[in-house]
C-alpha cells in the first residue's frame, strides 16, 4: 500500500451459490431425503473419479454460481470522499460489506489502514436489548476506543442524534429514524479514520440528511477522514464527493471525478446518438386540446453534439386540426439530475391546418458544458399567462453541449449551482416537409 493510500482493493471478487427449487418439488426435506441426497452425491463423485469427468459435471442443475463482484480494483487516499453509485444489484452493498469486514471475499484482497466505522443498514452494530447509552459505549469499544475517549464525545453524539429523552430506553423500541440518527451520530463522532455510509440515510428526514452530509463534509475536508458514500441521491453524491465509481453487474465500469461519473451513470439509459424523436415509435405525450399533434422532432444538424454559444436549432413536424394564429412553442431544458434549468418561448406563431414542418431556433445556447435533454410544447399563450396546452412531448432530444473557447468573449448563462434561467427567445419559421437528417 502506498504511503498516501488508506484503502487498496485488488482484483476483488465475491461469489455466491444460488439454489433453485425443482419444479413441483417438495418445500421441506425430511431426514431420509437429506441422507438420500448425500448418498447420490457420493455416488456421483465416485463415478466422476472413475470416468475422469470434469468437476463441472458434478454441479447440480438446481444451483448456479453468481458473482456479486468481479475483478474490482481501486485505491482511496486519506481524506478522499468517494461516491459509489449504480443500479440496484450492481454490487455496491456487497463491496461495502467486504470493506467493513462483515463478509470475506472469494478472490482478491483488501488492504485498509485505520479504524472503520460502517453504517450499512438500520441497526448496524446495535444490540436491541441495550439502551441508547449502552450502545454508544458498545460501538465505541468495537471501534477500539477507551471509555474516557467515548465519554469525551458522548454529549456531542447525543446532541447530534436528538434522542436525549430516550437515551435510557432499549433501542428495540426506537423508530427507524431514531435508530439511524443515533447510529450515524456514533459512527461520525467516534473519530474513525474511515467512515462507510450506505443508502441507510434515506430513512431520515430531509433536515437530518442535510445535517449528516454537512458532518461528512466536515469530517473529510477539515478532519482529514476518508468517506465512502453509497446513495441513489445523485445530488448528494455530487455535493459531497470529489470522485465516484460507477458499478454495473458487479464490475467497476467508471472511475473519475463525481460529475463525470454521474454523467456516465445516467447516460447508461440514454441514447445520445438518437437525433430524432418520433411519437409513433416512442410516445411521451401529455395530450391537451387535441387541436395539435407533435409527430416528429429532430436536430437540423443531424447530430446531437452542439458547441457552446452556437444556435440550438431543431425541426418539428406537427399536424393541426385547424389553423392557429396565436400558437406558442416552448422548449424546457433539463440536466442529467432531471432538474429544469431553463425554458424558452416563441412569440405568437401561425400554425396552418394539416401537416407542416417548422424550424425552431434559439440564436445562442450558452449553458455550462454537459449533457441535457428537453421537453417541447405547443401552447396558446405562454406558461406565464395561464396557457392552453395543445400538445407536449417529454424527455426528448438528448444532446451534449461542448465548450470550446468562445471567440466573442461570451460566457455561460447557467451553471449547475445556479437556479433556472430563461434562454433567448425561440425563432419560428415554416419549412418544406423533409425527412430528418437530410
Amino acid at each position: 500500500m502506498s504511503a498516501e493510500s488508506i484503502i487498496q482493493v485488488e482484483n476483488l471478487g465475491k461469489r455466491y451459490r444460488i439454489c433453485h427449487q425443482q419444479q413441483g418439488g417438495m418445500r421441506y426435506k425430511a431426514l431420509r431425503d437429506v441422507l438420500a441426497d448425500k448418498t447420490k452425491s457420493v455416488a456421483k463423485r465416485l463415478w466422476s473419479l472413475a470416468h475422469r469427468a470434469p468437476s463441472s459435471a458434478l454441479r447440480s442443475p438446481l444451483s448456479e454460481d453468481f458473482w456479486a463482484l468481479k475483478d474490482v480494483s481501486f485505491e482511496v487516499k486519506q481524506g478522499d470522499t468517494l461516491g459509489i453509485i449504480g443500479r440496484n444489484g450492481a454490487g455496491k452493498s456487497t463491496l461495502l460489506k467486504i470493506l467493513s469486514r462483515i463478509t470475506e471475499p472469494t478472490s482478491g484482497r483488501v488492504r485498509i489502514k485505520g479504524r472503520v466505522a460502517s453504517l450499512l443498514e438500520v441497526g448496524t452494530g446495535f444490540h436491541p436489548e441495550l439502551t441508547g447509552r449502552e450502545n454508544i459505549f458498545l460501538n465505541g469499544a468495537i471501534l477500539g476506543m477507551t471509555r474516557a475517549e467515548i465519554k469525551s464525545k458522548f454529549d456531542e453524539i447525543v446532541g447530534f442524534a436528538e434522542v436525549d429523552r430516550f437515551l435510557d430506553t432499549p433501542v428495540k423500541r426506537y423508530s427507524s429514524g431514531m435508530y439511524v440518527r443515533l447510529a450515524f451520530a456514533v459512527a461520525a463522532h467516534l473519530e474513525p479514520e474511515i467512515l462507510i455510509v450506505d443508502e441507510v440515510l434515506a430513512v431520515g428526514d430531509a433536515e437530518f440528511q442535510k445535517k449528516c452530509l454537512g458532518k461528512m463534509h466536515t469530517a473529510s475536508r477539515q478532519e482529514g477522514r476518508t468517506v465512502l458514500f453509497v446513495s441513489h441521491n445523485l445530488q448528494a453524491v455530487r455535493t459531497l464527493c470529489a470522485r465516484a465509481i460507477v458499478m454495473e453487474a458487479g464490475a467497476k465500469r467508471f472511475d473519475d471525478r463525481a460529475g463525470a461519473a454521474l454523467e456516465a451513470y445516467l447516460g447508461q439509459t440514454m441514447d445520445w446518438s438518437a437525433c430524432v424523436y418520433e411519437t409513433a415509435k416512442a410516445p411521451r405525450h401529455i395530450r391537451g386540446s387535441n387541436l395539435v399533434c407533435i409527430e416528429r422532432v429532430w436536430f437540423s444538424a443531424g447530430h446531437a453534439r452542439l458547441r457552446f454559444a452556437d444556435p440550438f436549432r431543431v425541426q418539428v413536424q406537427i399536424a393541426a386540426a385547424r389553423p392557429l394564429a396565436d400558437a406558442c412553442f416552448d422548449l424546457t431544458f433539463f440536466n442529467l439530475d432531471n432538474a429544469p434549468i431553463g425554458t424558452s418561448f416563441s412569440r405568437g406563431a401561425v400554425v396552418r391546418s394539416g401537416r407542416a414542418v417548422y424550424s425552431l431556433t434559439i440564436p445562442s445556447l450558452r449553458f455550462a458544458p454537459g449533457k441535457y435533454y428537453c421537453d417541447l410544447a405547443v401552447l396558446k399563450g405562454t406558461w406565464l399567462r395561464s396557457p392552453t396546452v395543445h400538445d407536449v412531448v417529454t424527455g426528448i432530444l438528448h444532446f451534449e453541449l461542448e465548450f470550446p473557447p468562445p471567440q466573442d468573449g461570451s460566457v455561460p448563462v447557467w451553471y449547475p449551482n445556479w437556479g433556472p434561467t430563461v434562454p433567448e427567445e425561440i425563432e419560428v419559421s415554416e419549412l418544406e416537409p423533409v425527412e430528418p437528417g437530410t
